[in-house]
């Protein structure tokens, strides 16, 4: 069995507006909508989780998911403190027959069919299987004063994204693990690669971006106006 964790608990401080940043608009539907339209479309899913902020079911469902008529049943788990717990809640929510299971940011919307059935293969060939895009430009690292400190050849650094999918018993042990030791990651590879275990990385698209600032909507509105033209 193949399930989906899709990640949409976070507040969009960045955002600087009233509404959560997965809620805005993009075209005519919620960020939000997009991505689980996706997901619902995908074959290879028997079951998708939507982690999303306390408070949020009534909403969720009757205005953001209602209108979608999606074939998949969507269960609504409330998300944690952070990124990580909100991940754990939806991993400890899922069918216990579950096998594979993707993780993905509820804010990357234009994540392409293609893709995500890669990543789902990937894990199930592997164990763990991410997106990513090469870095195209320079990484420099740069210190309190604003002198840079050093610079690193863009020569086998990727950008990761998600969706991310992993063996269920692995993702899951590797969280608890982490919260055993308090260990809080940057995404959910960085929990597998603390195990010793490989994560492979395949190719995503520089489109399926974050949507966390106004600019990253402005562009995600481009990309929509492009995609539909």
């Amino acid at each position: 069995m193949i399930s989906a964790v899709i990640v949409a608990a976070g507040k969009g401080i960045r955002m600087s507006h009233s509404v959560r940043k997965q809620y805005l608009l993009l075209g005519d539907r919620p960020v939000l909508a997009h991505t689980l339209l996706v997901f619902d479309a995908c074959e290879r899913l028997a079951e998708i989780v939507v982690v999303i902020p306390k408070d949020d079911c009534d909403f969720c469902k009757e205005t953001l998911m209602a209108p979608l008529d999606l074939k998949k049943e969507v269960h609504l788990v409330i998300g944690g403190v952070e990124r990580q717990d909100s991940v754990y809640n939806g991993l400890k929510a899922l069918n216990r027959k579950t096998e594979t299971v993707v993780i993905h940011d509820g804010v990357r919307p234009f994540v392409r069919p293609a893709e995500l059935a890669a990543c789902i293969i990937g894990a199930q060939e592997s164990g763990a299987c991410i997106l990513g895009i090469p870095a195209g430009d320079t990484l420099k690292r740069v210190g309190q004063s604003g002198i840079i400190a050093k610079t690193f050849g863009r020569e086998g650094i990727w950008l990761a994204q998600t969706p991310q999918a992993f063996q269920y018993d692995l993702i899951l042990k590797a969280h608890e693990i982490a919260r055993r030791d308090g260990f809080r990651g940057t995404d959910d590879a960085q929990l597998v690669e603390g195990l010793g275990i490989d994560v492979r990385i395949i190719t995503g698209s520089k489109n399926n971006i974050k949507i966390t600032t106004r600019q990253d909507l402005s562009l995600a509105e481009a990309i929509l106006a492009a995609k539909t033209e």
